[in-house]
């Protein structure tokens, strides 16, 4: 047996057992890959996957064991890679940020331009998908780390550190009749006030929607939400068309950027959220991604980031 026997099993099972796919991923053919299963599954003594015909529909009993031992194995293999750049080359080399729209568009232009004066030589991705996506994507190797408030903390295989806590804002335009509440009142806004008009928030999958939802179920309200996107922005700009108001993240509103629009904080009704970024746990990682990591989080240090990822880091 061998490591390229190992990478083909992997991205076979990566690419939900399609073997067209996993050839076209590896740059070989799909009978080189195919070949390379069954030899390793002769010399093993075993079958790795279910079969039906020709094609490959999953793992057996054992395969999934032997499936488990391969990814730790291949981890292992990229850990030592990256051991050995830090050492060759330790300011150099690639970070692929996996995030949701928000934390594209508002908070990681806070860090990355820092990041980029201190490690000019190190090529910065942005990966934007929904927080499911975003945890597999780490998992799977294509991103370094993730950023977002659902999901990550979930998943089997990631650990999450905590990066920063926000609430939500209530976003209306400027003649709009709560806007004429005095500020005491806005602070107390209730539920059933936000619930007298349509509201445009969130899809379900993203930035505190399911607070959202069971906040208004827990008395009993039914709110008429008339439209649902992906991000603050789209959010925003049917506000402005008077279509309803909106429920946001406070991090995408700011007065001096939205100028067409009145913000009122809403995190008494909905709760305090936390954004935490998501590591694969086990991976080795580069001195430039501590650093990032406590740009996003100044409170994380290298030994608590290092207890959470279990790794142990090279000095």
């Amino acid at each position: 047996m061998n490591l390229q026997q190992f990478r083909f099993i992997r991205e076979t099972i990566r690419r939900n057992f399609n073997l067209t796919e996993a050839s076209r991923i590896l740059f070989t053919s799909q009978p080189g890959v195919s070949k390379a299963i069954i030899e390793f599954e002769d010399e093993l003594g075993i079958k790795v996957f279910e079969r039906h015909g020709k094609r490959i529909k999953g793992l057996t009993k054992p395969g999934a064991a032997v499936a488990g031992i391969i990814d730790r194995i291949m981890r292992e293999v990229d850990n030592l890679k990256k051991v050995s750049d830090e050492f060759a080359k330790r300011d150099e080399g690639s970070l692929v940020i996996g995030c949701t729209h928000t934390q594209a568009r508002y908070f990681l232009p806070k860090v990355i331009p820092e990041f980029r004066k201190r490690f000019p030589k190190v090529r910065v991705s942005l990966a934007e998908g929904s927080p499911s996506q975003l945890a597999n994507m780490v998992l799977q190797e294509q991103a370094d780390l993730a950023l977002a408030t659902e999901t990550l903390a979930n998943v089997e295989g990631l650990t999450t550190l905590p990066c920063y806590a926000w609430e939500h804002t209530l976003v209306v335009p400027p003649d709009h009749p709560l806007t004429s509440l005095t500020s005491t009142q806005a602070k107390n806004i209730t539920l059933e006030q936000v619930a007298q008009y349509p509201i445009i928030t969130y899809d379900r999958a993203f930035t505190g929607r399911n607070s959202i939802d069971s906040a208004f179920a827990s008395k009993g309200i039914v709110p008429d939400i008339v439209l649902e996107a992906l991000d603050a922005d789209v959010i925003k700009t049917y506000v402005d068309v008077e279509m309803g108001v909106g429920i946001i993240a406070g991090v995408a509103f700011d007065p001096r950027r939205d100028p067409g629009l009145v913000g009122i904080p809403v995190g008494h009704l909905f709760g305090e959220h936390v954004t935490r970024i998501g590591l694969k746990k086990g991976t080795f990682l580069r001195d430039y991604v501590y650093a990032f990591l406590s740009m996003c989080a100044p409170n994380l240090t290298r030994e608590n980031i290092d207890s959470e990822v279990t790794f142990d880091s090279v000095e």
